[in-house]
């Protein structure tokens, strides 16, 4: 068994050293690299950070939109038995410094363009230096099977993101079972044109692309205009999208004949899409969805839709093999999901750093979920309602706690409560309602300038209501289901 995620790469480079590995759509043109390419590439960067003083166990902070250069910094922290930190090129200064104390990184690396978010005396690299400072030297040895190689930070119940383990046994667990259910080879090649600091781009795709041979074609970003044409142009055969960008193609898209001009053979896809939708999506491009359900701390995907004639767009599916599900909650009824696997290969270890959160997201080994779903008699899965106080805003995390912390900052607030609508393109459209301190003044426009100055752009409040009291119950809590129900009964 290989031992680390580089010692897969460095497999294949060494059989096959000129196959394609990644295709790259930039703003300038498409690159190719190769498997051996990847390898050269991965071992000079991990000469120059170990220069830096980035050794085993040593933590990087990777901050960049979708380039090349992530994955050579990716790979070359699992060549030096380094923790990659990818995170969220949206993330800001406030957020930055979190990730960097959370995580104790030694060394942030990052796009040239964000290097402003990096405040105070850090280590720091950006890409461009990174590129024209590399050099082949040899690194340190690989890492282990069971060591960590990531750590993914996500947002929980609480107001402060929390950074879940991924161990190489982690990443190569998920990447087998996925390829082995989706029965990728050498010859596919994913469609990413998700972020790749995201769960979804590293387990489901790049890992199943590594561990089968294959290869990825990563775009810069995401663009509901061109994926029709990256689709056909660069030729992939699997793809995977959440819900919002689904409908967001459909919609923002011009049809064409060529559309269905492609190689693909099935797409992915998260979170509930209309079966109208599903439909024309399918009619249009030529390909099935296959709805699967996960987390980063699941790594790998509790539930997905099987290849056969079982798949239903509106469940997210079965349990994949090895994987023990259960639902707990009264006989019959929805219930709260969760998962038994094997921390550090199955599932995550942990929490980075955060043993009582460790303990409370498992039950007797069961990971809890949070999440509600129901199952058929047939074993397969619907997902009911997520996590509480969890919002899906185009398929990111947002605890309603975080931004709710931020508008408590506001000298005119008094408190707030927020919460979720559903959206027909962006899956929620965030609402805070806010109740003003007594004599202070604010209007909505200035609340959310303030949450835009102190938050990613999708954990902003696109609405913001103010009220002279929020309900509450007889014991004190904020009713939130009934200002969602208040909002939605508005907009009627």
């Amino acid at each position: 068994m290989s031992s680390s995620v580089f010692d897969v790469l460095a497999g294949t480079a060494a059989d096959r050293p000129d196959a394609p590995f990644l295709v790259f759509a930039g703003d300038t043109g498409t690159e190719t690299v190769s498997y051996g390419e990847q390898v050269r590439r991965a071992d000079a960067t991990a000469g120059l950070l170990a220069d830096l003083g980035v050794g085993t166990g040593a933590r990087v902070h990777l901050m960049t939109p979708n380039r090349p250069e992530f994955l050579d910094v990716w790979f070359a922290c699992a060549r030096l038995g380094a923790v990659v930190v990818p995170v969220n090129p949206l993330s800001t200064a406030d957020e930055v410094a979190h990730q960097l104390t959370d995580s104790r990184a030694v060394l942030s690396v990052v796009d040239d363009a964000l290097r402003g978010t990096i405040v105070g005396e850090r280590a720091v690299i950006t890409l461009d230096e990174l590129v024209a400072r590399r050099a082949d030297a040899p690194p340190p040895p690989a890492a282990a099977h069971e060591d960590l190689a990531a750590i993914m930070f996500t947002s929980g119940t609480t107001s402060a993101p929390k950074g879940v383990q991924v161990t190489h046994a982690n990443y190569l667990r998920v990447g087998r079972l996925v390829a082995d259910h989706l029965r990728v080879t050498a010859a596919d090649r994913w469609l990413v044109t998700l972020p790749l600091f995201h769960g979804n781009a590293q387990y489901y795709c790049l890992m199943s692309a590594l561990v089968a041979g294959g290869s990825v074609a990563v775009a810069a970003r995401f663009s509901a205009t061109g994926w029709p044409t990256q689709a056909r142009e660069l030729r992939p055969t699997l793809a995977s999208l959440f819900a919002a960008p689904v409908r967001m193609v459909l919609a923002r898209s011009t049809p064409a004949p060529t559309d269905a001009d492609n190689d693909l053979r099935l797409v992915l896809f998260a979170q509930n899409l209309a079966p109208a939708q599903a439909q024309e999506f399918e009619t249009r491009f030529g390909a099935p969805l296959i709805q699967l359900y996960g987390m980063t701390e699941t790594v790998v995907p509790p539930f997905m839709n099987p290849l056969d004639d079982r798949r239903r767009w509106d469940s997210i599916g079965l349990p994949l093999p090895g994987i023990e599900v259960r639902v707990v909650g009264e006989e019959g009824e929805p219930g709260e999901l969760q998962v038994r696997g094997r921390p550090g290969i199955d599932v995550t270890p942990g929490y980075d750093g955060r043993p009582e959160a460790t303990a409370a997201l498992f039950d007797d080994g069961w990971l809890r979920t949070g999440d509600q779903v129901r199952l058929d008699a047939e074993g397969r899965a619907y997902f009911v309602d997520r996590a509480k106080d969890m919002m899906k805003r185009a398929g990111e995390n947002v605890a309603a706690s975080e931004v709710e912390q931020v508008l408590a900052a506001h000298p005119a607030v008094l408190e707030s409560a927020v919460h979720g609508v559903p959206d027909p393109v962006y899956d929620e459209a965030i609402v805070a309602h806010v109740v003003l301190a007594p004599g202070a003044h604010a209007d909505p426009d200035e609340l959310v300038a303030w949450c835009a100055e102190r938050l990613s752009r999708f954990k902003v409040p696109g609405t913001v209501v103010l009220r002279d009291e929020l309900p509450r119950s007889t014991i004190g809590k904020i009713l939130k289901n009934a200002l969602r129900d208040e909002v939605l009964e508005a907009s009627r």
